[in-house]
């Protein structure tokens, strides 16, 4: 055999072996779970569906300067209470992962109080952001629960 038919013949080969074994993979949906259908990597943005979906729904009620569902960050104006004028707060969520953990996602607040008719910056309690961050968690969880049962 010459040494381009041979060539041609193991590159044909070799073509032909990588094809079944992707075709061998694919398994067909039919044979997935259910719950697959809502894994939480199914996603068109570049975090996780299910944190970005509760965080914009937690945060709706503030104004919003910056969403980025790549880079996974929504960044807040700031907001005051209606019931407390004198404090105004601004937060920046980031979405950290693909996968709905509880690490995957961030709070950062920031906190001003008014005083002699200027903001002056404050303290923000730990206890707040933890509660923020719970908030998200528990929405993102129920959504994905809620995205099994309908599937």
């Amino acid at each position: 055999m010459s040494r381009r038919l041979l060539s041609s013949t193991f590159s044909a080969a070799l073509m032909s072996a990588a094809l079944l074994s992707l075709a061998a993979c694919g398994g067909g949906a039919k044979d997935r779970p259910k719950a697959d259908l809502a894994a939480s990597k199914i996603t068109t943005i570049g975090v996780n569906s299910y944190l970005w979906r509760a965080s914009l729904d937690t945060l709706s009620f503030m104004p919003l300067v910056q969403t980025d569902s790549n880079g996974g960050v929504i960044v807040t104006d700031w907001y005051a209470n209606p019931n407390s004028p004198n404090e105004r707060m601004k937060l920046t969520v980031s979405i950290l992962d693909q996968d709905l953990r509880a690490d995957a996602l961030r709070v950062a607040a920031s906190r001003q109080v008014m005083q002699g008719g200027q903001w002056l910056d404050a303290p923000v309690q730990a206890a707040t952001v933890q509660k923020l961050e719970e908030i998200i968690l528990t929405k993102a969880r129920d959504l994905r629960r809620m995205a099994i049962a309908d599937s």
